[in-house]
């Protein structure tokens, strides 16, 4: 069986529920007040079961060509500025994000143990009963009615039995939702589906830089606010899976789904990209620092040595990007192409999965 060693995050979540001594990070918040240590880096197990090798298949892959193009806005948050100029090498990336039916193949042969399934380490929280260290991950349940927007503890809990197979709770399942984007799964989980890929195909397959994911997810619209051009909604249609409505107690459904949606629902982007804007966040390989636009390499960076979140500094956080189905005009706008998310890598929330890159040749030309 395969599993990282710490479940910290998870663990950290449910004491924080319970004894409510701190207030978690998630996607589509932008302050916390959690005092935690930083995360270390863990180790996956040596008793890995043999891999089928496949070959490497670039039919579910898009080639992004690489190239030049401004990085960042200078219209919105403050962590999106300066707009820079970027370069990026070419690369090829998953045309979706992973989603559960992949997921599912690579736990089926690799027997792997998500972090979100693992009980926390008793040795980890002196004094806190065993009966309180128990599975489980951070979920969006919305309240019944009107609740400011700046607690999202009013939104967001912490539920024992959570996971990418039961993404809302013990009484989900993910039966009939083969195609959506895995959920629950943390950046080290995302880094052990990588692993796994570059075994069984023989090139490097990891998670993007977070220049080469926002110039992927660009598509060639250099500069443009979305992904598709500066209106939201083109000529009234919703043409992403976000939030419409008043968040977070009341989604109309506008664009047909109130959870994920499978992937490839909507149009692709200009590099044959899905969902690079809403459904799910995506993690990224980098740190997340709030000033490393002011000192990014204009060629292929990838990311700060450390990681720097100054509402949490005590807390090593990795990007998200894209945004999610919870993503809205009133609260967070994070379906632009600029926006930057962050979180502790051993994380697993409700609204946020991952999609790879590959190192391999570009197509030949015909």
């Amino acid at each position: 069986m395969v599993m990282y060693d710490s479940a910290t995050s998870i663990a950290r979540f449910a004491i924080a529920i319970l004894t409510g001594s701190a207030v978690f990070m998630t996607g589509c918040s932008d302050t916390t007040t959690n005092n935690s240590p930083a995360v270390s880096q863990t180790q996956a197990t040596d008793n890995s079961p043999a891999i089928q090798a496949v070959g490497f298949e670039t039919d579910q892959m898009a080639w992004i060509p690489g190239g030049t193009f401004a990085m960042g806005s200078d219209d919105e948050k403050p962590d999106e500025r300066p707009i820079h100029q970027v370069t990026v090498a070419g690369f090829w990336m998953d045309k979706t994000e992973v989603t559960n039916r992949q997921f599912a193949e690579f736990v089926n042969e690799t027997k792997y143990v998500t972090v979100a399934e693992q009980k926390p380490d008793p040795l980890d929280f002196p004094g806190v009963p065993a009966d309180k260290l128990v599975p489980g991950a951070v979920v969006f349940d919305p309240p019944p009615g009107n609740v400011p927007l700046n607690n999202h503890r009013a939104w967001w809990v912490w539920r024992q039995g959570a996971d990418w197979q039961h993404p809302t709770g013990p009484d989900d399942s993910i039966d009939g939702m083969e195609e959506h984007p895995v959920v629950n799964v943390c950046w080290f989980d995302a880094m052990a589906y990588a692993e796994w890929m570059t075994k069984r195909t023989g090139v490097t397959h990891r998670l993007p830089t977070e220049a080469e994911w926002e110039f992927a997810a660009r598509g060639g619209l250099d500069g443009k606010k979305y992904i598709w051009g500066e209106e939201l909604k083109p000529d009234e249609k919703c043409i992403a899976n976000f939030w419409q409505g008043r968040f977070p107690n009341q989604n109309t459904t506008e664009d047909g789904f109130r959870m994920s949606a499978p992937v490839g629902q909507f149009s692709a982007n200009g590099y044959g990209l899905y969902d690079m804007a809403g459904n799910v966040w995506e993690w990224c390989m980098d740190w997340y620092r709030s000033d490393y636009y002011e000192e990014s390499p204009k060629d292929n960076p990838k990311g700060p040595a450390t990681s720097l979140d100054p509402n949490e500094p005590n807390t090593a956080k990795r990007i998200t990007r894209g945004g999610s189905f919870l993503c809205s005009e009133l609260y967070c706008t994070g379906y632009r192409p600029a926006a930057r998310m962050k979180t502790s890598p051993d994380t697993g929330l409700s609204h946020t999965g991952f999609r790879l890159v590959a190192e391999g040749s570009p197509p030949e030309k015909k």
